[in-house]
């Protein structure tokens, strides 16, 4: 039932997110009236956006871990295990696919004017690079915000929000920021693209391959660091300070496996 509840949670924040874009462009553009090229009028859709990302974080509490980024879930099963794996990339990622497909159908019906999605502006391979970036870094601050760093939900939303707006507008030129495939898919497929060396290299591949990358390197760094506080503990557990008293001065031993070494002076 569990997994269940996963999967349709997944298959309805995949859904809002596509629309909540286009909500927020419309309310922007269109009620609002401020011109594309405005700035006042990027800052503004900037500052709904992060309400919009404070919303669906809120969401996915509600939902206990429902999903709307293929990538997300992809490192989710990776740090899982076998059956975590196998579950998000059968299942979920598919169905999060699905949820962005529906959208985008169900916003051309109802705007038939409406944009139809991220443009590719640079080469191919240039693009998969940049998407690949933007995708290492914003997997390795999830993965950090997640597992590492304490804090509120509000400052962990915060500084996700944050950082996911940042790279979005670094990217926005070149590939559209997107770093969440299935969105691209969902605009992709409407246009009858969604199969082409592009759309796969950029929007799938790149990022794909840089989730994997920073998953294995935040796992391979959090190894690396319990076995050095491991070792350090250990050593310290078997270290014994000697002190001799000087006029004026006190010298420091350590004496550690039988050996013996000077630390340091005024210790």
């Amino acid at each position: 039932m569990g997994r269940i509840s996963l999967v349709v949670s997944d298959l309805v924040l995949s859904f809002m997110w596509i629309w909540a874009g286009v909500l927020v462009n419309i309310l922007v553009h269109g009620v609002l009236g401020f011109s594309r090229k405005d700035t006042t009028g990027d800052i503004v859709r900037y500052l709904f956006s992060v309400i919009s990302m404070f919303v669906f974080a809120f969401l996915q509490k509600l939902t206990k871990g429902g999903l709307y980024n293929p990538l997300t879930a992809l490192a989710s099963g990776v740090s899982g295990g076998f059956s975590s794996f196998i579950f998000s990339v059968a299942v979920r990622i598919p169905v999060e696919v699905l949820g962005s497909i529906l959208a985008v159908k169900h916003i051309i019906h109802v705007f038939p004017e409406i944009g139809k999605g991220p443009k590719l502006n640079v080469a191919i391979h240039h693009g998969a690079l940049t998407e690949g970036i933007l995708t290492f870094f914003i997997v390795m601050l999830s993965l950090g915000l997640t597992r590492k760093i304490p804090g509120s939900f509000f400052m962990k939303t915060w500084i996700g929000s944050i950082a996911k707006l940042t790279l979005h507008v670094l990217g926005a030129d070149l590939t559209g920021g997107c770093m969440n495939p299935a969105a691209v898919m969902g605009w992709a497929y409407a246009r009858g693209e969604h199969i082409t060396q592009e759309h796969l290299l950029v929007y799938w591949l790149g990022p794909v391959k840089a989730t994997l990358l920073a998953v294995w390197f935040f796992n391979n760094n959090k190894r690396n660091l319990r076995l050095n506080l491991n070792e350090s503990a250990l050593l310290y557990k078997h270290t014994r300070r000697v002190r001799l008293l000087y006029p004026g001065n006190v010298v420091c031993f350590y004496v550690a496996n039988s050996v013996v070494s000077i630390s340091s002076i005024k210790c």
